[in-house]
């Protein structure tokens, strides 16, 4: 299998919770949970941070990450994709690397409690698939978005459909299965991103997962807490036994 890193994006600057990607989870920084995970992969070789903030690097490097770059201010704004990191991540490295893999996995580090064995197997899945521009981790929503609204004027609208056709009011069974994304994991390919300027393509891989937390309040902090104190985490002794 060809070389395999993670990237971890991890800016500073969070709104919703202030230095999210550093505030101790558990007795270890929030990002140590993901760079943990991509640890405990067998098919992951190397695990880079991207990040704007030395002291974020620091963090990253004291829990076996890698950070060989701070990533410019232009490209960590509120406003700033994922496209724009992971261009500046290929650019890097092939500037400053013999080879730049072909294989990305993304992990975000706002999900914190990732099975590392299903990375493996979206890995596996990924690379064995040649036609897939990508993979997606998603889990299926538990009610349909179709039986939804939007606000139009102080008025609720079906997203779908029409007075004539009040699609929402169907029984919930005459709808297809609708899956949320999700932050378990996602795989990109270098050579899509450079050459059609996107990362994920028309073939996005399905990676059926099940439900997983998302850190993005301090409600969900500590509730994600309460779980690893709960009922344990694999991740949580990798790090508690000195990584």
């Amino acid at each position: 299998m060809n070389e395999i890193i993670a990237i971890i994006p991890a800016r500073a600057g969070s709104k919703s919770v202030i230095n999210k990607n550093i505030k101790p989870l558990a007795d270890h920084p929030l990002i140590a949970y993901s760079i943990a995970a991509a640890k405990l992969s067998k098919y992951i070789s190397r695990v880079i941070v991207s990040t704007d903030s030395e002291e974020y690097s620091q963090i990253a490097n004291i829990y076996g990450a890698e950070t060989p770059f701070i990533r410019p201010a232009s490209i960590s704004k509120d406003n700033s994709t994922d496209l724009d990191f992971f261009h500046h991540c290929i650019d890097w490295f092939d500037q400053n690397e013999p080879n730049t893999p072909e294989y990305w996995v993304h992990l975000r580090p706002t999900t914190p409690l990732r099975d590392p064995k299903l990375i493996d197997s979206a890995i596996s899945q990924f690379v064995n698939n040649l036609e897939a521009t990508s993979l997606r981790s998603a889990h299926k929503a538990p009610e349909s978005p179709f039986k939804w609204f939007k606000e139009d004027n102080g008025y609720f609208k079906g997203i779908v459909g029409d007075e004539n056709n009040e699609i929402y009011n169907q029984p919930k069974e005459n709808f297809t299965d609708v899956f949320v994304p999700d932050g378990h994991v996602d795989i990109v390919k270098k050579s899509h991103i450079v050459s059609k300027n996107n990362l994920h393509g028309s073939k996005i891989l399905a990676f059926k997962a099940p439900f997983i937390n998302e850190v993005d309040s301090i409600e969900e902090f500590e509730m994600i807490e309460y779980q690893i104190l709960k009922k344990g985490s694999v991740l949580k002794d990798y790090l508690d036994n000195g990584r």
